[in-house]
């Protein structure tokens, strides 16, 4: 399957209303994407939001600094004991606290919490990898509260085990789980590509679920967009015209060009009817 034949004749996408957005921000420290923060803080003003956030190359500093030996299998970090305490210290204090007070300086009324207060997020331990998990569950009731108190919630990737352990959780899985448990209109990915490549290597401007899986089945898809897009899938709400966008952070305006529907990135959707049934 080759990149240009991948949503072909479908337009750059509709604007996404007024609904919830969940947004995952790359990058681990505020300086370089001040002018990430400055879009949520301008979306969140019209719209409920919530921001996910990861910080892997500053844990990975951390336990550098601290002679913790990192690991990755699989993309994912294998978490010992050692190195989760650094990891919950970096996600949930120094990333996470930063970005709060970045959107609160910029008027936003955001709230830090991370997959563990509340009982936000439910995990699933992934074997082999030590205290490592995915995203079994959401309680809504939980965020909805903050979010219709007018809150943005800014959520860390940290998770509760089958047992009630905490565990590390890769942060586009935490945006993911999130969008489909809220019914999130749009999941947008924040990174440092302009979306997905197709096999002659032009971005892939819209996709469905169908054609990202026969894509990474292909290995046109491959390495670390591999998580990405799976993510990008698996949040996909059950609302109509749900969207999952990936994009480029970095470049000016983004979020707000996703949102008002200008071609940026990679959407992932539900193919529009006509195409299914094989319209031109």
């Amino acid at each position: 399957m080759s990149g240009p034949d991948v949503g072909a004749g479908r337009p750059a996408g509709d604007p996404i209303g007024g609904e919830l957005v969940v947004v995952k921000l790359g990058g681990t420290t505020i300086a370089g994407q001040e002018h990430v923060i400055d879009q949520v803080a301008e979306v969140a003003r019209t719209r409920p939001v919530v921001v996910v956030h990861g910080g892997g190359a500053r844990v990975t500093g951390w336990l550098d600094r601290l002679g913790v030996a990192t690991r990755f299998e699989d993309g994912l970090r294998v978490t010992d004991e050692p190195a989760l305490e650094v990891t919950a210290a970096v996600l949930r204090g120094a990333a996470n606290v930063e970005l709060v007070a970045a959107l609160r300086a910029r008027g936003c009324d955001a709230v830090g919490v991370s997959g563990v207060d509340g009982g936000l997020l439910s995990g699933r331990r992934v074997h082999g990898k030590g205290l490592v998990a995915t995203i079994a569950g959401v309680r809504p009731a939980f965020a909805r509260t903050l979010i219709d108190a007018g809150h943005v919630p800014v959520v860390a990737p940290l998770a509760l085990d089958e047992d009630g352990t905490v565990c590390n959780v890769n942060a586009d899985d935490v945006a993911a789980g999130l969008a489909h448990g809220l019914a999130a209109r749009a999941l947008v990915l924040l990174t440092d590509v302009d979306g997905v490549r197709g096999i002659d290597g032009a971005r892939i401007p819209w996709m469905s679920p169908d054609e990202a899986d026969a894509l990474i089945a292909s290995g046109v898809i491959a390495g670390g967009m591999i998580p990405k897009v799976r993510a990008a899938v698996r949040g996909l709400a059950s609302v109509p015209g749900a969207q999952a966008v990936i994009a480029d952070g970095s470049q000016p305006g983004v979020l707000r060009r996703v949102l008002d529907g200008a071609e940026a990135g990679t959407r992932i959707a539900p193919a529009p009817a006509a195409r299914r049934e094989g319209a031109a």
